[in-house]
Parts: structure tokens; sequence; C-alpha cells
């Protein structure tokens, strides 16, 4: 059973990091998120930007970021350029404002390439826990630990988590292709 947990606990974390790594593809509305992958340098270190500052969004085409200490709102604008998001911040004053540009068609079939390129990474990543515990298992059952009914139960309990991972993998990505391509 604790071979089944831990199968189970290394396929959600796969899944979690698919999900965060969604949350960085654009979508023709402004979403804080899209700014989490960004790192600040500042005070002699890369600091994530939710750590800096203050991320609002002002209408679906606008988000604000306001640096906790107004000093750093040039190092917010250049983490932001640097990040390579595609997004131009404007320094205005002691905040940083990004206009989120209107996604053309061609922008948006790019965006579900990437969608559907990150999904099957993490779709390989899955597959690779499963040949990893199932060698294990093939192992435990070489040396004797494990009997073939409980072997062949495993084995299709890992394929069935692996199934069901997967699944999950292929519905976050529908979810957000259809926010991408949402005009």
């Amino acid at each position: 059973m604790s071979q089944e947990i831990e199968v189970k606990k290394n396929m959600q974390s796969v899944l979690e990091h698919f999900k965060d790594d969604l949350k960085n593809i654009r979508t023709s509305r402004a979403n804080s998120s899209m700014l989490d992958s960004v790192k600040v340098d500042v005070y002699g270190s890369h600091m994530r930007i939710k750590e800096l500052a203050n991320i609002t969004v002002q209408d679906s085409r606008q988000i604000i970021v306001t640096p906790f200490d107004r000093n750093n709102v040039n190092a917010v604008s250049k983490g932001i350029e640097a990040a390579n998001l595609n997004l131009q911040p404007i320094v205005d004053g002691h905040i940083v404002r990004i206009n989120i540009p209107p996604m053309d068609e061609q922008i948006r079939k790019e965006m579900v390439k990437k969608c559907k390129e990150k999904a099957e990474a993490a779709k390989v990543r899955i597959r690779e826990i499963r040949r990893k515990f199932n060698e294990i298992l093939k192992k435990q059952k070489q040396s004797g630990d494990i009997a073939e009914d409980i072997f062949k139960k495993e084995e299709k309990l890992i394929q069935d988590l692996t199934d069901k991972f997967c699944k999950d993998i292929d519905l976050a990505t529908s979810q957000k292709e259809r926010e991408v391509l949402e005009v």
C-alpha cells in the first residue's frame, strides 16, 4: 500500500506542477498569475515579484504592479521584461502598468500549441513514474518478496492511476485551451 501512496504522491506532484505551468500561458484576459514566474533582481538577490509588489488587475486588459518599496519600480519593470512573457511593462510614476494586447488568431494558435506541448511533457513524466514503479514491482516479484497475484493487482493499480492522471492533464489542457481561444 505504501507504494500506491508514493505513486499517487509523485503523479499528483506532476499534475500540480503542470497546472502551475499552465497559468503562465497567456489568455486574452489580464490575470495576475501571469506574473507568478517573474523574478526580480533586488537587494542583491532574485526575488519573486509577489514578494516585492502588490499585483492587481485593473480591467480585463491591464495589470498594475505596485512595488512595496518605490525604489524598486525600475527593477520590477526589468524583471517583467526579462521573463519573456511578451509583455511590455510601462513605468508610470511609482507603479508599473502592463497592457495586455488582444491576441490575434496566430498568437492564440501558438498558445494552444504551447498548452499541448506542456501537456505531453507532463504525461511523459507520469509514464516515467509508472515505469519506475513497475520496475520496482518486477524486482520484488523476481526476488520472491511479492506473489504473482499481488504483482498483477499492483501493476493494474499503477496503470489505473496513470490513466486517471493523464485524463486530469487532458481536462486541465482543454479548459486552458478554451480560455485561450475565448475572444
